[in-house]
């Protein structure tokens, strides 16, 4: 006989976990499927660990500058398996804290393979291969997605990684070829490069990060470079062979010539694959853009009754943190609530590389391609004390207003710590403020907050310290 939920969540990454719980806070009877490991992904493949790795490169970064802050450090050298061992430690702890999430919220884990078998029907595979039926009058689909493979050199695992592999080396690259310069790949470049790898970056964009705003991808692009990282923006790899000692890739550049070059290890990073195929969505009927990613309204809502979708598997952007809230917003649907819809303008990004980049709502460009009149603003972080006594004075803070009603735009950041300031630029768009409430906003000092407010002073004439 099958079991019998009002709920049930197939995948437990940021999403899924996220909505099993608000699914239960609800008083709905909850299941969640997971193939692998509780909290997906994000928590034990991406997220989490990648950022330990960027910690640890960032301490040595930091040891090797020591001198810099009136310290003496010698012989300073770095432990590959001890990094990538402190890094799985961190998720396995994570991974544990899910775990307990679950229990807490009385929420049932079917760990297997989970499918779609008909409407309200989900059939879960365990590892021996036994088969348990599961029905609910609502499912939500939260499976995420994989790295995407060169057509013609697929990753394995030796010389050609992907960002898994990556954060589990068989040994240390000496020399890098990182294809793709979005989040994924520059944090890469960044951790290998503080690591101590000769690092090239290849972006077929004409710049590198190329969803951020034009000026913050020139600065980034600037201060990689000088960190001895090498950047070739509108470029392609043309071909791709490894072999049992590296990998022969042949580049070829703006105007179409072919250099051939020489990597111990390549790592790729050319966006991702939504993990639909084989669950049962094709035979239910549920509508798949022509990406490959399932087609929800803005409840999450796909076009199947009582079948919902969150996550990597919907539309981008493809984020732990928007995966989580549309977890939320479903979960409060299917028990009957009225949540808000999500404004992706107001979903903000994240890229951990060094300096940090950080960034919501819209671009300059993007906002007179709108149709804005604007008032923009920046501030550099050399005009800022904190960031001086840090000694983390390279950087800066943009802000862009609407010239006519003064709404906040969009924000972008780069430099230290960004990723943290981010968000408070995120609650004034939340909020819908103007410049304003921000300019009547006291922001404590010395702090490199204050930045924000030089920022938003600046788009309208009025900064004090520059």
């Amino acid at each position: 006989m099958a079991e019998t939920y009002d709920l049930i969540v197939l995948g437990s990454g940021p999403g899924g976990y996220v909505a099993a719980i608000r699914g239960s806070q609800l008083g709905l009877k909850v299941a969640i499927v997971e193939r692998e490991l509780l909290g997906g992904i994000c928590l034990n493949w991406g997220c989490i660990p990648t950022k330990a790795l960027l910690r640890s490169a960032e301490i040595l970064h930091y040891m090797q500058h020591a001198k810099d802050y009136g310290l003496k450090a010698d012989n300073i050298s770095a432990d590959l398996d001890a990094v990538v061992k402190r890094s799985r430690g961190v998720s396995k702890q994570l991974n544990q804290g899910v775990t307990h999430l679950m229990k807490k919220n009385k929420i049932a884990v079917h760990m297997g393979t989970g499918k779609l078998t008909g409407k309200g029907k989900l059939s879960v595979t365990d590892k021996d291969g036994k088969t348990t039926e599961l029905t609910a009058k609502n499912i939500i689909v939260a499976t995420g997605a994989r790295a995407r493979d060169l057509p013609n050199l697929p990753a394995d695992g030796k010389r050609v990684w992907t960002y898994r592999h990556a954060m589990v080396p068989p040994e240390m690259p000496t020399k890098l070829l990182v294809i793709g310069s979005g989040a994924i790949g520059i944090e890469f470049a960044s951790f290998y490069n503080d690591m101590g790898a000769d690092v090239t970056v290849v972006e077929m964009m004409d710049r590198i990060v190329p969803v951020e705003d034009a000026d913050v991808s020139a600065f980034l692009e600037k201060a990689l470079k000088k960190q001895g990282m090498t950047i070739l923006t509108g470029a392609s790899v043309s071909d791709l062979k490894a072999t049992d000692t590296g990998v022969t890739a042949k580049l070829k550049d703006k105007a179409g010539k072919e250099t051939a070059a020489e990597f111990s290890h390549v790592i790729v990073a050319i966006g991702i694959v939504p993990n639909t195929a084989d669950i049962g969505l094709k035979e239910l009927g549920v509508a798949i853009d022509d990406r490959g990613f399932l087609k929800t309204d803005a409840m999450c809502r796909t076009n199947v009754e009582g079948v919902w979708a969150i996550g990597d598997i919907t539309a981008p952007p493809w984020l732990a943190h928007k995966a989580s809230h549309e977890g939320v917003i479903a979960a409060e649907a299917i028990a009957g609530g009225h949540p808000h819809a999500m404004d992706p303008k107001n979903i903000p990004g994240c890229t951990y590389c060094h300096p940090q980049v950080a960034s919501v709502g819209l671009t300059e460009a993007k906002a007179k391609e709108a149709g804005y009149e604007l008032k923009v603003g920046t501030f550099p972080f050399i005009g800022n004390g904190k960031a001086i006594a840090l000694g983390e004075a390279e950087g800066f803070i943009k802000t862009v207003f609407d010239a006519k009603t003064g709404e906040l735009l969009g924000a972008h950041m780069v430099g230290a710590e960004v990723t943290e300031l981010i968000q408070g630029y995120t609650v004034g768009k939340t909020l819908e403020t103007t410049e304003a409430e921000l300019m009547e906003t006291v922001f404590p000092h010395p702090t490199l907050s204050e930045m924000m407010h030089e920022s938003v002073l600046a788009a309208y004439g009025r900064a004090l310290h520059i």
